[in-house]
């Protein structure tokens, strides 16, 4: 094991959730609903009309992929190289890999990712209730510069990142200068039960008990391991993106769609990319969070996917022009999980105070990378936020997170 790093995996076959690992055919049937939601039609051509659009800023655009609890056991160390063959075999040796990130904040969703988007460490509501307390990166960027909310998005498996992760409750700032946030889940279920009861899927088998299963999804109280539920709080998204959804709907019933909530949010990653090209994007994969049921092969094939899905977004940066060699992507867990043999359960929770769940890493790759290497220097999750601002030309606010050196535009 060089530099404490496990070995690189051997490449095989395609990793890729075992269906028959879902709960069962109902859920598989309610996950293949998810072609309903093909965002190629969802999304607005809207930049086709405008011509080609200056950069605000420096011109670089910045990937940020967050990826749910996962341990170091299960990922960088060798017993975990299985669960990660494009992170430690594609993307390792072409990166910036800061082998401790830190999470020195509240171990929950919406405060770590809160804290990774501002450069502060953030202790409010746990369910993403309250707004962050500090301005987001977003924030910084739009007010900062003067950007159209159309070059900021965020699309979210959890539903833990409500609409205010895109805007702070600092009164200089706020929702006047946050981002398009996407909840595609939500989106499929407001949808599908859309057209259930406008009578617009003939082709789908049994309309009540379909809509019996979407109701009783949306109305559940789990979840984490689920991740279905719809918020109280309506997002931000672009209001033409959601007066199309529902006329998306009937052409896809026969569709192959994707298997999982992360798959779907990789899809519309994906489109927003091919429509809007923002230069601020933000992608959160919570499949992970499949622990909190107990399982942990559900679990596992979670980090399977997250590392399989963060490839294809790389491969997807590298081939599109608006995108290729003017962007860095950045690759990191919220935090870890408890230890095994712990109190809480092990990995089926995130609360311990101790380095399995607040030690992490990050991965750089891209245009702010100058040279790969390894990085044994322990660095902090807010210090992400103050290193993109930089990237992106944004005048520097106060932050307890400092500018990563490495990282450069």
């Amino acid at each position: 094991m060089e530099n404490g790093l496990c070995p690189a995996a051997e490449r095989g076959s395609e990793f890729v959730v075992d269906p028959g690992s879902l709960a069962d055919p109902s859920k598989r049937r309610f996950l293949h609903a998810a072609g309903l939601l093909m965002a190629g039609l969802l999304l607005p051509r809207a930049r086709a009309d405008q011509g080609p659009r200056a950069a605000a800023g420096s011109g670089h655009k910045v990937v940020v992929v967050v990826i749910g609890g996962v341990r170091r056991d299960e990922t960088f160390a060798p017993e975990g190289a299985v669960n990660i063959p494009h992170l430690s075999t594609d993307l390792l040796p072409q990166s910036l890999f800061y082998h401790h990130s830190r999470n020195e904040g509240v171990t929950a969703h919406f405060n770590a990712i809160s804290s990774i988007l501002t450069g502060n460490w953030q202790r409010v509501d746990d369910w993403g209730k309250l707004a962050p307390t500090s301005p987001t990166l977003f924030e910084q960027f739009r007010k900062g510069l003067g950007v159209d909310r159309s070059d900021t998005w965020v699309v979210a498996s959890n539903k833990a990142l409500t609409s205010l992760i895109g805007a702070s409750s600092d009164t200089n700032y706020g929702p006047a200068y946050g981002a398009n946030v996407v909840f595609p889940k939500q989106l499929m279920l407001m949808a599908v039960v859309d057209a259930l009861r406008q009578g617009r899927t003939a082709n789908m088998a049994d309309r009540s008990k379909v809509e019996a299963e979407l109701q009783s999804a949306m109305e559940g109280s789990n979840y984490e391991g689920l991740g279905w539920n719809v918020f109280d709080a309506a997002d931000q998204l672009d209001p033409r993106v959601r007066a199309t959804i529902q006329n998306a709907i009937a052409g896809f019933v026969h569709s192959g769609g994707p298997t999982s909530g992360d798959e779907l949010t990789f899809y519309m990653t994906r489109e927003i990319m091919r429509k809007f090209a923002p230069q601020v994007l933000v992608v959160a994969f919570s499949d992970v969070e499949a622990a909190h049921f107990g399982s942990y092969a559900l679990h596992t094939s979670g980090i399977r996917t997250a590392d399989r899905l963060a490839y294809q977004l790389w491969q997807e940066i590298d081939s599109n022009p608006e995108y290729r060699e003017k962007t860095t992507m950045v690759i990191l867990p919220e935090f870890g999980r408890d230890p095994d043999g712990s109190s809480t359960n092990g990995f089926f929770n995130h609360r311990a105070n101790g380095d399995s769940t607040r030690d992490t890493w990050m991965m750089a790759l891209g245009a702010g990378v100058d040279k790969p290497q390894i990085i044994e220097r322990p660095i902090h999750h807010i210090d992400l936020c103050p290193t993109l601002a930089s990237l992106l030309g944004c005048p520097r606010l106060d932050a307890q997170g400092q500018r990563l050196a490495e990282i450069r535009g």
